[in-house]
């Protein structure tokens, strides 16, 4: 498949998905709890669980190997629909067109372009331009360096620099109440989980970005604009919180929640759930 190519679904049959044996010990892609309609597509280094009722992912999980790492362009990728599912199952261009909705990637580009080949690589940079790897973002939360940039920044030079291997679990939490934008259901918050080992033992941290004050009227604006500004909030959160959030089970990465030796106790700060540390800094996560 080239970079402009519109894919069959015969070029994707050859895709394994997320190497769940990567980090030494099993971690699978979460599931849902509830049998809600959905389907697992697999791509390179990664897997998406595509809610089809919402059109969005339930979760999209990758696995990063620090060591083959490469540097590959987005030049010339467009984004495109998966031709394994039928178009009015997966959120597409319509929803992004003429107003301040970014297509944000759930699995980051360079979170998957790696590999022991430049084909290989280039790839896993290819599938992540797939839209059922994207989601509605407000152009202010999906370009800002404030902290869920510098969250995935953060994990992938730890994975960089350490030559480590990671799996990263993302997606939107898909509450009943989201407000509906052209026939789809736009998420407020989305959810982070990274799974490593550490001294031979498998550990896990969870974080929350809340996008609610960037979702209001969606005004239009000018393709070369910049984004308006806006506040949004990061929350290191148990992972037990956000398996109770997007009804997925996320019971193995629970049991290993390494969240108070990253970001200390809790911060009590009002309205926030006991237990939720909010964030006001990427140095926070390197505690």
């Amino acid at each position: 498949m080239t970079d402009s190519a519109q894919p069959s679904a015969a070029d994707l049959a050859d895709r394994t998905g997320l190497d769940e044996q990567l980090l030494g010990v099993p971690v699978p892609l979460p599931v849902l709890r509830d049998p809600l309609p959905a389907v697992r597509l697999d791509y390179t280094h990664f897997s998406v669980l595509l809610r089809t009722d919402r059109r969005l992912a339930a979760v999209a999980g990758v696995g990063i190997d620090g060591a083959l790492l490469q540097d590959r362009s987005r030049s010339g990728i467009d984004w495109r629909l998966d031709p394994r599912v039928p178009a009015d199952q997966q959120t597409g261009e319509a929803v992004y067109a003429r107003n301040d909705l970014d297509r944000g990637h759930l699995v980051r580009r360079a979170d998957a372009v790696w590999g022991a080949t430049e084909a290989e690589a280039q790839r896993g940079n290819e599938d992540t331009f797939f839209l059922t790897n994207a989601a509605p973002q407000a152009a202010a939360f999906n370009q800002g360096e404030e902290l869920w940039l510098g969250l995935e920044d953060h994990l992938l030079a730890s994975a960089a620099t350490g030559q480590r291997r990671l799996v990263v679990f993302t997606g939107p939490v898909l509450d009943p109440a989201d407000p509906v934008y052209r026939g789809v259901q736009l998420p407020l918050r989305f959810w982070k989980v990274a799974a490593f080992v550490d001294d031979g033992r498998l550990g896990a941290t969870g974080y929350l970005l809340d996008q609610s004050s960037l979702i209001g009227r969606l005004p239009a604006r000018a393709a070369d604009s910049p984004p308006p500004p806006g506040a949004f909030r990061t929350f290191g959160v148990p992972i037990a919180d956000l398996a109770a959030l997007t009804g997925l089970d996320l019971d193995q990465l629970a049991a290993v929640d390494r969240l108070p030796t990253v970001v200390g106790q809790p911060a009590g700060e009002p309205g926030v759930p006991a237990g939720w540390v909010p964030l006001t800094s990427p140095d926070q996560l390197r505690r």
